[in-house]
């Protein structure tokens, strides 16, 4: 009997070390860089929770341009890494063909939609978060003028900047939003120089809280508001400590929740392809609330926010999201 039980144990032991072996989890982020600061960096942090958790390492590339995705993609499958997950829009037409060419592996993508029966695609509903920390610009504004730097221009970023739009105007009708793209290639993801230009360009024109949508771009955004004594609102990750009582928020985008589920459901055989699209209920967007912010926020600030919260997940309040027609109402 006990020999049975040990048996049992070893093969147990090594059924579970198999498994662990199946996955083999790779990243290719988008352009931008992997340490943005923002959604590439995100995307790592959700990997290295999940290796520090696991013990299981990951592989992972940063392209320099739009043209390398596809190889890399495909570099990956055929090394038999799985999952595979491209973090960008941009890396969609490269993975619809090379999700054909590997159907058995298992293939993620964040913010576009791959229809293979091998592929989870992730969205997130931007326009929800965006509309909190509109909330939040709108009532600290005390100019009543309010800017937004975007990326490159396309209707996901419009999604962020239409949210914000609505967000703003929910608490002061009259107040006036500012916005600009950075450029329309992905070099538009990193271009603090330019991020920078744009938003003193603002601040000029007397806008005193700017949200940046922009990538590593943003870091300019952010800077510039500090060097003007100007407020900032940051995006995808938690940015509120690169510049203390100068960052009022950030929207947070959980793309780092996207990625170490991506890697645990693999692990754990509880793999689903189809599309998820998280928003404020399934805790995929919020404000950033913490030290580095708290004096900036009023009681009233945080009571307004947080009726606004419940109201969109409850259903009270419905965030127009900009890709469904590429326009924003009132606008």
């Amino acid at each position: 009997m006990k020999k049975s039980l040990l048996t049992l144990f070893a093969m147990a032991a090594m059924s579970a070390s198999a498994l662990a072996a199946d996955i083999k989890p790779a990243l290719v982020y988008g352009t931008g860089g992997k340490f943005d600061k923002s959604f590439n960096e995100a995307a790592y942090n959700g990997a290295e929770k999940f290796k520090a958790e696991t013990g299981i390492d990951y592989r992972d590339f940063a392209p320099n341009d739009d043209t390398q995705g596809e190889q890399a993609l495909r570099n990956f499958a055929s090394k038999g890494f799985n999952p595979v997950v491209a973090i960008s829009f941009a890396w969609s037409s490269a993975l619809d063909k090379v999700a054909a060419e590997f159907p058995d592996t298992k293939f993620v993508i964040v913010d576009s939609v791959v229809e293979k029966p091998n592929v989870r695609s992730v969205l997130f509903k931007e326009n929800e978060g965006s509309y909190l920390v509109g909330v939040l610009a709108g009532l600290k504004s005390a100019t009543g003028k309010v800017g937004f730097v975007g990326g490159m221009d396309i209707p996901l970023i419009r999604k962020f900047e239409c949210g914000y739009e609505l967000g703003a105007k929910s608490v002061k009708p009259d107040i006036e939003v500012f916005q600009n793209m950075t450029g329309t290639t992905g070099a538009a993801w990193n271009d603090p120089v330019r991020g920078g230009e744009l938003t003193k360009n603002q601040i000029d024109q007397g806008a005193d809280v700017i949200f940046a949508a922009a990538g590593a771009t943003g870091l300019g955004v952010l800077q510039t508001a500090a060097d003007n004594g100007k407020f900032s609102i940051g995006v995808d990750s938690n940015q509120n400590y690169l510049h203390p009582g100068s960052v009022l928020t950030s929207m947070v985008k959980r793309v780092d929740l996207a990625i170490y589920n991506a890697f645990a459901d693999t692990k754990d055989d509880k793999f689903t392809t189809g599309i998820q699209n998280l928003g404020l209920k399934e805790g995929g967007v919020d404000y950033a609330l913490d030290d580095n912010n708290a004096s900036l926020i009023t009681d009233d600030m945080k009571t307004a926010v947080e009726k606004a919260k419940a109201d969109i997940i409850s259903g009270a309040v419905q965030v127009h999201d900009y890709t469904t027609d590429n326009a924003c109402p009132g606008m």
